[in-house]
């Protein structure tokens, strides 16, 4: 990203509940979730243009450290969600996420969600791109939400 370029505006990221992610009570299982967060925080990376590929290809990784869900109410299939995402925490070595993930049609919110990620080598060693990916600290700290 360039001096000259503003900041993008952010589009949430949407998910159609498929058949197959449902359980036998007719609703989304819980573990899908962790799956959205995965693509809600892909296509987030993608649209501040610092894809995964990119930065798989720059040699660094980032691993989910932990993760937390709080249900709110069910999705079922056939259902959109929305999944709002956001850059909450980024120091240079660690990076949270927060997520909301709301129907798209009635916006009543399904789940609360957060992430906490680390940078590291291909080798596994922690990371900071404060000091070896100043361009890529600054893309973070700009969409870093206070």
């Amino acid at each position: 990203m360039s001096e000259q370029t503003a900041k993008k505006e952010l589009v949430p990221y949407e998910h159609h509940a498929k058949y197959y992610e449902t359980d036998q009570m007719g609703c989304v299982h819980h573990s899908n979730y962790l799956r959205w967060m995965e693509e809600a925080r892909l296509d987030l990376m993608e649209q501040i243009d610092l894809s995964y590929k990119r930065m798989e290809e720059m040699q660094i990784i980032s691993p989910v450290l932990s993760a937390s869900l709080e249900y709110k109410s069910m999705v079922r299939f056939d259902d959109t969600v929305v999944i709002e995402t956001k850059i909450t925490r980024y120091n240079g070595v660690k990076l949270d996420v927060e997520y909301t993930m709301k129907d798209k049609i009635s916006g009543e919110v399904r789940t609360l969600a957060k992430s906490s990620h680390c940078f590291l080598t291909k080798e596994g060693k922690p990371l900071s791109l404060k000091r070896t990916y100043p361009e890529i600290d600054k893309i973070l700290s700009e969409y870093l939400s206070v």
